[in-house]
């Protein structure tokens, strides 16, 4: 099943636009990392164990989410600063438009606007307004993605748009920038970072290690979540989706997006934040001529948040309500970590 369009542009901006001076603005969020660009920092991810657990077949077979080996995933969504700083570092010539202007928009982008002639002599630069630094990247293309995850790969250099910065890493890309070619794109087996496989998302949002089962929802639950951004209760169960009622939408004072890991209590039951709703989150599957994405996004109802629910577009496909998370092969060093994911896990849910 692929997602439909989400509500029109412009009807979209209209209602934002009435709401923005109406809805409350939650003062909370859960704990952000002091530095949004070290990668290295547990902070930005969580570990996700338990390998071989077996895969969801409720709605599909073989099902989804079985993987066979430990890994790391994001625990927010890429954001509008960190894509900033990936763009400061390699599009200063945007070879192979990384940048969207759309992005610029502070309606419905993610308030990332460019300067300069984008020459050697006179390159882009680019800054991200403050209030859009820590919510999620949008109007990326799984190119973008993919090639955001070579950089990560390739330790965040400064440099032209090649081989050593966003052309090789986890992906051979090599200047692919249309349909066919970017379907065609593999993880190498040396990956270390990379867009999520789709059976990655899907554990981390959905798989419960201390019954060994699958929940509907990526906030640890099989009931349809609400759009609290006050957490009023514990544990949560919100997302950042659209409501039929435009009455009660958009939930941040007229602004599309929330800020990365506004629902604190909602988390997943790994600790990874805003799998469901917010943005649509790009993975690795193929589906036909469309590249995979899934949990839902700000402008689309509370179905697309759900486990049964598979959406992709086009690999060239940019929009205000799709971005990325990315997943990373842990180091030697932090498999005691991976260790202890079952436990951890254990722990979280005793908590609730």
């Amino acid at each position: 099943m692929i997602s439909a369009r989400g509500v029109a542009r412009a009807a979209v901006v209209a209602v934002m636009v009435m709401l923005a001076a109406g809805a409350a603005r939650a003062d909370t969020h859960a704990p952000w990392p002091t530095d949004w660009n070290n990668w290295n920092d547990p902070a930005l991810w969580v570990p996700v164990g338990n390998p071989g657990n077996a895969p969801d077949t409720r709605y599909a077979t073989p099902g989804y989410g079985a993987v066979a080996y430990e890994y790391n995933i994001g625990k927010y969504e890429v954001t509008a600063g960190q894509y900033t700083a990936f763009l400061n570092a390699v599009a200063g010539v945007d070879t192979y438009a990384l940048y969207n202007t759309d992005m610029s928009d502070t309606g419905l982008g993610s308030g990332i606007a460019r300067t300069g002639g984008g020459t050697v002599g006179s390159p882009y630069t680019y800054s991200v307004a403050t209030a859009f630094t820590n919510r999620p990247v949008n109007y990326v293309s799984w190119g973008d993605a993919a090639r955001f995850a070579n950089w990560l790969s390739n330790g965040q250099p400064t440099g032209d748009q090649g081989l050593t910065t966003t052309e090789d890493g986890a992906y051979y890309l090599n200047g692919a920038t249309s349909i066919a070619p970017l379907l065609a794109v593999t993880r190498k087996a040396d990956w270390k970072w990379a867009i999520t496989s789709e059976d990655e998302w899907y554990k981390a949002a959905h798989y419960d290690p201390t019954t060994g089962t699958y929940f509907d929802y990526p906030t640890s639950t099989n009931s349809e979540p609400g759009r609290d951004m006050t957490e009023a209760t514990n544990p949560g169960n919100n997302a950042n989706y659209c409501d039929t009622d435009f009455g009660t939408y958009p939930i941040d004072s007229g602004m599309a997006t929330t800020v990365a890991g506004e629902f604190e209590l909602s988390h997943s039951p790994y600790g990874t934040f805003d799998q469901g709703g917010n943005v649509w989150e790009w993975n690795e599957a193929v589906i036909e001529s469309y590249r995979g994405y899934r949990g839902g996004s700000w402008a689309d109802i509370v179905i697309g948040l759900e486990a049964a629910y598979r959406g992709g577009y086009y690999p060239t496909y940019e929009s205000y309500y799709v971005g990325f998370r990315v997943s990373e092969v842990p180091e030697p060093a932090t498999l005691s970590l991976l260790a202890l994911g079952g436990l951890a896990a254990i722990l979280r849910r005793r908590g609730r």
